[in-house]
Parts: C-alpha cells; sequence; structure tokens
C-alpha cells in the first residue's frame, strides 16, 4: 500500500508539473494569437511527436520525453540586413549557426504576410507575448498557495500543551531515544518534565504577563537560557504556577534552518489547529516565497558546487540545495506515503511544492538571457529604448533588434542548463535529499 501511494504521489506531482508546463506555454501563445503572430506548432514536451492534431494555423500535440515545451512562432528572428558584416561574436562557427537557424525559418517566413512576423510586432507586444509564460506560473503558483492557506488552511501553534519532552536532546543529532544513567553520558531532563508540566495544560502567562501567542512564549523561551521562569498554565480548569529554569541547548535558527544556534529549551510541544488565512497573509508569504526564491537564483552557481561534490560522493548534500525533476518528485512520493502525516497535510505539502515550482519557473525565465522567457523581453526592452533615443536625436529609426545576434549566448546557456540538469538528477538519484526520517 505505501508504494502504491509513493507511486500516486510521485505521478500527481509530474501531471501537476506537465500541466503547468502546457498553461505556461498557453501563456505564450494566447497573446500571441491575439496580437495576430502565426503561432505554427503548440507543444509539450521534447523529442519524437507521439499525437499531435492541426487546428486552423496550429498544430497542437505531445512529443516523447515530457521535460518542457515550446511554442512556434513564425518571425522570431529578423532577417539579415542587407550588407551586414558579421562581429566577432556572430563570425565563424557561430556565424554559421545563425545563418542555419535564420533558413531554418526561411520557408515559414517567406510564406507569411510580414505583419504576422514575431519581430515585426511592437516592442510592447513583444514584452507581453514573452511575459505570458512566466506570468501564467506566477499565477498558478497564487491559485495552488491561495487554496492552501484560504482554502485549506495551515496548522497554527496554539497555547495548548500536547507533548511534554523527557529529556534534552542537541538538534543537530536529530531523532534518538533518551540516554539513561546506564550509559556513558546521560541526557539531562527536559526542564519542563521536572517543572510539572502536563499534556493539555493550557500557558494563561509568563512571569506576570500574560501569554497572548505560542510564537512570543517560545522566543522568550529562546532567549531565557539559564534563567528562572514563572509560568501560569491552566489544568483541568484550574489555574496552577509552575517555576522551570530553560537550558541552553542547541536548537534550529529561527531565520536559516539550516544553521544551530544554542538558546533556551523548555521541552513543551504546542497542540495545533488547522486556520484558514486572510488574503493579506497570501501576499505576505508569496512574497516571502518570492524573496528566498530570488535568493536560492542568485547562489545557483554555489550551490550547485556543492551539489556535483554530493553526486561524486565527496561530501553531504546540502539540504537547501537545487533539486531536479527526479528529486521533486521523489519528495512528492514521500510526502505522499509518510503515515505519521495526516491526509491533509500531505495535500496541504504537495499543492505548496508544486505552487513553489511554479513560482520557481517564472522567475527563473525572467532571467534576461536567452534561450530564456528574460532574454526576449530583454532584446524588446532594448529595441524599444535604441528607437526611442534615435526619434529623440532626430536620426532615422534603426529597425528591429537582431536577437539572432545574441544565439550565441543562447547556445551557451542552453548546453550551461543542459549540464546543470544532468547534474541535478544524477545526484537525486545518488545522494536524494530526504524530508522524512
Amino acid at each position: 500500500m505505501t508504494a502504491l501511494v509513493y507511486a500516486l504521489g510521485v505521478f500527481l506531482f509530474l501531471f501537476g508539473v506537465l500541466a503547468s508546463i502546457a498553461l505556461h506555454e498557453v501563456g505564450h501563445m494566447w497573446p500571441a494569437k491575439k496580437f495576430g503572430v502565426k503561432v505554427t506548432q503548440y507543444f509539450v514536451g521534447f523529442g519524437k511527436t507521439v499525437w499531435s492534431v492541426k487546428r486552423g494555423d496550429t498544430e497542437y500535440g505531445v512529443k516523447a520525453f515530457p521535460l518542457g515545451g515550446f511554442i512556434r512562432m513564425v518571425g522570431m528572428l529578423p532577417p539579415a540586413k542587407d550588407g551586414q558584416r558579421p562581429s566577432r561574436l556572430t563570425a565563424g562557427f557561430f556565424g554559421r549557426l545563425i545563418a542555419d537557424a535564420r533558413s531554418a525559418e526561411a520557408a515559414e517566413t517567406n510564406a507569411t504576410p510580414e505583419s504576422r512576423h514575431f519581430y515585426r510586432q511592437a516592442w510592447w507586444k513583444k514584452v507581453i507575448v514573452m511575459s505570458g509564460g512566466p506570468m501564467m506560473n506566477v499565477f498558478l503558483a497564487v491559485v495552488l498557495l491561495g487554496f492552501v492557506f484560504i482554502g485549506i488552511g495551515i496548522k497554527q501553534p496554539t497555547l495548548t500543551v500536547s507533548q511534554v519532552s523527557d529529556c534534552v536532546i542537541p538538534a543537530s543529532e536529530g531523532l534518538r531515544a533518551c540516554r539513561v544513567a546506564s550509559d556513558r553520558k546521560p541526557d539531562p531532563i527536559a526542564p519542563a518534565r521536572e517543572a510539572g508540566f502536563r499534556a493539555g495544560d493550557t500557558i494563561v502567562s509568563l512571569n506576570g504577563e500574560r501569554v497572548e501567542t505560542w510564537e512570543a512564549f517560545s522566543a522568550t523561551v529562546r532567549d531565557s537560557g539559564g534563567e528562572e521562569l514563572s509560568v501560569v498554565v491552566e489544568r483541568n480548569g484550574q489555574q496552577q504556577r509552575l517555576t522551570t529554569t530553560p537550558i541552553v541547548s542547541q536548537r534550529p535558527d529561527l531565520d536559516d534552518p539550516t544553521r544551530f544556534v544554542d538558546v533556551g529549551f523548555l521541552g513543551v510541544v504546542p497542540d495545533d489547529v488547522r486556520q484558514r488565512q486572510d488574503v493579506g497573509y497570501l501576499a505576505s508569504t508569496f512574497g516571502d516565497y518570492g524573496k528566498r526564491t530570488g535568493d536560492a537564483l542568485l547562489h545557483i552557481p554555489q550551490r550547485m558546487t556543492g551539489v556535483f561534490k554530493a553526486a561524486l560522493g565527496l561530501e553531504e548534500r546540502d539540504p537547501q540545495s537545487p533539486m531536479s525533476i527526479v528529486g521533486a518528485s521523489r519528495v512528492a512520493g514521500e510526502v505522499a506515503s509518510e503515515d505519521r502525516i495526516e491526509v491533509t497535510d500531505r495535500w496541504v505539502a504537495l499543492l505548496t511544492l508544486l505552487g513553489i515550482v511554479n513560482l520557481f519557473v517564472a522567475l527563473f525565465n525572467f532571467i534576461p538571457l536567452l534561450p530564456l522567457d528574460g532574454g526576449h523581453i530583454a532584446g524588446a526592452l532594448y529595441e524599444a529604448g535604441r528607437r526611442g533615443i534615435a526619434r529623440l536625436r532626430g536620426r532615422p529609426d534603426p529597425g528591429y533588434a537582431d536577437v539572432a545576434k545574441m544565439l550565441p549566448v543562447a547556445y551557451t546557456m542552453a548546453a550551461l542548463l543542459i549540464v546543470m540538469g544532468v547534474v541535478l538528477i544524477w545526484a537525486d538519484i545518488v545522494s536524494p535529499i530526504k524530508v522524512t526520517s
């Protein structure tokens, strides 16, 4: 049964990713057609065609390897200008590649009116078309996370105690049983256990001040290592005062869970209840996810070095390192099949993971380098700036920006992305990131 649920989790996640890819391409295709651009192909996947059907100008279909998708628009590359001399970047080998790329488009462009060529569109139309894909992913991320936060709700800690620890175990040592007196070094008894805390107690006040949230109570405990605290709890309808001194122990840093810091530790675990959040919570959390995703993108070169070493067995895999679709699918399978997690929480985790994947895809595609969408957006903005400056100076229109000149950058980026993908997949096979234990 566990293996079946694991497979179901992987399947549902992959289906969600494929749906996201398909809708990403719709985000490009829909505005392109609205602006009159001829779209000849819409495919999900790469490689050999598995199925396709022609509707109007467009062939819709599925390829053998569902690792992406694409639409083909007529006139993505403008024709070479007469008498134009190649630069150092576009001469030699790359020059031949650029010439071949133009030639490959020639048959379609010659048979299509120029008004329907992509490069002939106004710069702002190009920006809308190329932004449509990643903005679709942003929309999907908002919908998925909104469904989780507003529709299902997330668990929030309450002031009621659900568990009391028996001993104090440093967080870096993970989950293990308490060492008793017969061992070489017994673990200290948890301060909450010594003070008489019980499951079901509700925190009322701390040092004479009323406590409103578990976060506030926990923050005071973390800052009070070695200091005596007076805690009033409600037990069986009556209030009772308990005196305790949090012990200084190694716990995860709240800002960076991969780091450990020495803070006060009491040894009580809160009960939690599922609460639906409002739009404000969705907006702030989405912004936080966006900030973290952007930071992860900035540090990809550094983190890929660690992934490469982990793939070779030279060091442990960083839990915060990037993953391929293989690694993300494995995480989805582990979460789906973990019977210690409630079914609702599994759905929350899977939908959140899919939402974060969509957000990552959106921000990654906005990087202003070809062959990513951001590279085409940057080309359109460059064209607008160049033409605007020419008008202000009373000079002739310089014409359309020739993005073909950036094909060497596109080929280099494509090669780097392929290498990065292979390394990530290999690392996810030999040194996977695990979320359950």
